[in-house]
C-alpha cells in the first residue's frame, strides 16, 4: 500500500513538473517598423505587427516535457529527413538530457522541423526573421540600439565565447521588451530562416545570394558597419531545415 502511494506521488510530481516545464512566459511586442539589414535595398521600413514572444529560449526541461507528450519526436524515432544525426546527440537517451546538461539550459541540437513542431504543439509558432530581428535590435532601454558601438561590441564578444549554450536561460540582459537571451546564449531558429539573402527590391524574391561569405554579400546591407547582424544572416544562410548544432536553439511566438 505504501509502495503504491509512493509511486502515485512520484507520478503526480512528474506530471506537475512536466506541466510547469511547458508553461512559458510570453511578453507583448508592440507593432512597429524598422529597416532590416537585408532584403530592403530600397531602405523602406518593414512593418512588424504586434505579437507575443517567449521571454526565454526553450529549455531542456521544457523540451523533455514535450517529448514525453509527443514521443514520436524522440531521438531514436526521429526520421532523417526531419533532423540529422546530431539531433539531441548531447542527451544521454531519448528521455534523459543527462547530468551534464542543466534543466534550465537552452535545448540545442534541434532541427527547424523539430522546433516548429514544438511550437505548434503549444498552439504557437516560430517567430519570423523580421520579428526576431526587430526584438533583437533592442538593448535594455532602447527599441533600436543597433547604432550603439557598445551594443555591437557586446554581441561580437559573445560570438568569441565558447560553450555559452551550456549556461542557464535568463543569464543575459533583459531588453526593452522584457525579453532575455536574444544575444549571449545561443543562435535561434526563425520560421523563414532560409529566405535571407534577396536579390532586387522584393522581400519575396526567392533568389539566394551565391556569394554568402564573400565581401560582395554585403551589397544589400542597410548598415555596412553592423557586422554583428551580418554574421547572424550569414549563419542562417548556411542552414538547412534538418540541420542541428550545439549552439542553435529556439523560442516560440504567437499572433496577437
Amino acid at each position: 500500500m505504501l509502495k503504491r502511494k509512493i509511486v502515485l506521488l512520484l507520478s503526480l510530481l512528474i506530471l506537475a513538473t512536466s506541466l510547469w516545464a511547458q508553461e512559458t512566459k510570453m511578453v507583448t511586442i508592440e507593432r512597429g517598423t524598422f529597416v532590416p539589414l537585408y532584403g530592403a535595398a530600397n531602405k523602406k521600413p518593414v512593418e512588424v505587427q504586434a505579437f507575443y514572444l517567449d521571454v526565454y529560449p526553450v529549455s531542456n526541461a521544457q523540451y523533455l516535457a514535450f517529448l514525453q507528450k509527443h514521443p514520436e519526436n524522440v531521438r531514436s524515432r526521429m526520421k532523417g529527413i526531419f533532423a540529422d544525426k546530431s539531433y539531441l546527440s548531447h542527451w544521454t537517451s531519448d528521455f534523459n538530457y543527462g547530468k551534464g546538461n542543466l534543466s534550465n539550459a537552452p535545448v540545442t541540437n534541434v532541427s527547424w522541423f523539430a522546433a516548429k513542431k514544438y511550437c505548434e504543439c503549444q498552439g504557437e509558432r516560430l517567430p519570423t526573421m523580421d520579428e526576431w530581428e526587430y526584438v533583437a535590435m533592442a538593448d535594455e532601454k532602447r527599441i533600436d540600439a543597433r547604432t550603439k558601438e557598445s551594443f555591437n561590441k557586446y554581441i561580437m564578444s559573445w560570438y568569441e565565447k565558447p560553450n555559452t549554450y551550456a549556461n542557464p536561460v535568463g543569464g543575459t540582459f533583459k531588453n526593452y521588451w522584457g525579453v532575455y537571451d536574444m544575444h549571449g546564449l545561443v543562435w535561434e531558429w526563425t520560421a523563414d530562416f532560409n529566405s535571407i539573402f534577396l536579390s532586387g527590391e522584393s522581400r519575396k524574391d526567392k533568389d539566394t545570394d551565391k556569394n554568402l561569405f564573400c565581401g560582395s554579400a554585403s551589397i544589400n546591407a542597410t548598415d555596412l558597419m553592423n557586422y554583428a547582424a551580418f554574421m547572424r544572416y550569414a549563419f542562417r544562410g548556411s542552414l538547412k531545415a534538418s540541420y542541428t548544432t550545439k549552439n542553435l536553439g529556439f523560442r516560440c511566438a504567437k499572433n496577437k
